[in-house]
């Protein structure tokens, strides 16, 4: 799926000409350029700007961001182009082999370790907003003496809940994993598949939370991690629990896993809650105001993870992480730009729209309504990282294997296996 800027989801940044809900600006292709011929004098630097938030809401914040920025630096133009999903990944580690890597790009937790392998990311240590973040997301930024990214938002997993539903089969908010078990039954019982889950971070997410969750609160985490990039333990040692929630769910028809197999995360998944047949949706919290957006008919809000014996938690991730190319040969109008994308007041605003929390200190949660019932669980610290920085291994896609194969029917006892194995492969490549 693309933007409707272009066949690759081209949005263009130029000339601090703003056309609302398109994110044109000086132009929508590389033939449609509006020139300035007054500015033609100055030496102008073009940065290109990579990133997967395609949505139209999240551009419309990137582009007010990028607007500012060229206002205070007329002799620095930022052209953002997206692509959505899978299809990013994959174009941005083709345009790195070939050098032909944009100045800035957005990074995920898997991605950074092949780019950090291979020296493709600069080293952000001396940006201005280094000092400004919380010390938890220092602890995931810095490699040895190194940053190589940046967060703009802390991103959360939790539970959407049709509160409508729920009140007319005289349902709570479920508060631990033996209510929420409960709860399912009812549904079920009454012919309605309770949970509606996607073939991504649906059950990865569940299954990480529930596996590390000891971990982070005996603050274990470096001896945790050591020992499974070293291989002295497994990865099934933590996940193999919560991933046999996931598998229960699934036997007990809780969820379909035929439907949930084919279910975009994000996307589909939304489509779906929005209808108002089912109580209950695992997917990030983000997405809150493309639910709200599609004027459901009905109330929801978004509850943590019930997924504890004695309790809640949240999944969380340090989110729409930015970098800069190694080999740019504009660093210095990069570095401005990262800074000035990272200040307190566009985290804000980039953190509210994405219903999400901000990564610096005395940050502001969102004030989305839905995701309210996230922020004590939030401050509270009860919460696990889905893809620490301390953790060597490409557990994101691992885990969304691991998903897919349950959803598929395979058996918990071999999709642990193989993802071991897989766990094994990439200590190898280290």
């Amino acid at each position: 799926m693309t933007n409707s800027c272009g066949i690759r989801g081209r949005f263009r940044v130029l000339c601090g000409l703003v056309l609302a809900g398109t994110l044109i600006l000086g132009g929508c292709s590389e033939r449609n350029i509006v020139e300035n011929y007054e500015e033609q004098q100055t030496t102008v630097t073009t940065l290109t700007f990579f990133g997967n938030k395609y949505e139209p809401e999240n551009v419309v914040v990137i582009e007010s961001i990028i607007s500012e920025f060229m206002d205070e630096n007329p002799d620095i133009r930022v052209s953002y182009e997206s692509l959505k999903g899978s299809a990013y990944y994959d174009a941005l580690e083709k345009r790195m082999e070939a050098g032909k890597g944009d100045d800035v790009f957005m990074v995920n937790h898997d991605i950074l370790l092949e780019l950090e392998e291979k020296n493709q990311v600069a080293d952000l240590s001396g940006l201005a907003s280094i000092p400004e973040y919380t010390d938890l997301m220092l602890s995931q930024m810095a490699e040895g003496e190194h940053i190589h990214w940046v967060p703009t938002v802390v991103t959360a997993f939790g539970l959407y809940c049709n509160l409508d539903l729920l009140k007319e089969y005289k349902q709570e908010i479920p508060e631990n994993l033996e209510e929420w078990k409960k709860t399912c039954s009812v549904f079920k019982e009454r012919g309605i598949t309770p949970v509606i889950a996607n073939n991504d971070i649906s059950l990865k997410t569940l299954a990480i939370g529930q596996g590390f969750y000891s971990v982070y609160q005996d603050d274990r985490q470096s001896e945790v991690f050591g020992n499974l990039n070293s291989g002295t333990e497994e990865l099934s040692q933590y996940l193999t629990s919560g991933f046999s929630i996931a598998e229960e769910f699934i036997q007990k028809g809780f969820i379909d896993a035929e439907k949930a197999l084919d279910t975009k995360k994000t996307e589909d998944d939304l489509t779906e809650f929005a209808k108002g047949e089912s109580p209950f949706m695992l997917t990030g919290a983000w997405a809150a105001g493309r639910v709200e957006g599609m004027d459901p008919g009905f109330e929801f809000a978004i509850a943590p993870l019930p997924i504890l014996d004695d309790g809640n938690m949240l999944v969380i991730n340090p989110d729409v992480r930015l970098s800069i190319n190694a080999q740019s040969e504009n660093m210095d109008a990069a570095v401005k730009f990262v800074e000035f994308f990272t200040k307190e007041e566009n985290i804000r605003k980039f953190a509210d729209q994405q219903s999400s929390f901000s990564p610096l200190k005395g940050g502001s949660p969102s004030t989305v309504k839905a995701i309210q019932p996230l922020i004590s669980c939030y401050e509270e610290n009860r919460t696990v990282i889905g893809t620490d920085g301390q953790l060597n291994l490409p557990i994101w896609n691992l885990t969304a294997d691991v998903s897919k194969q349950l959803l598929a029917g395979e058996a918990l006892e071999n999709a642990m296996e193989w993802m071991d194995r897989e766990a094994a492969a990439e200590r190898g490549k280290l």
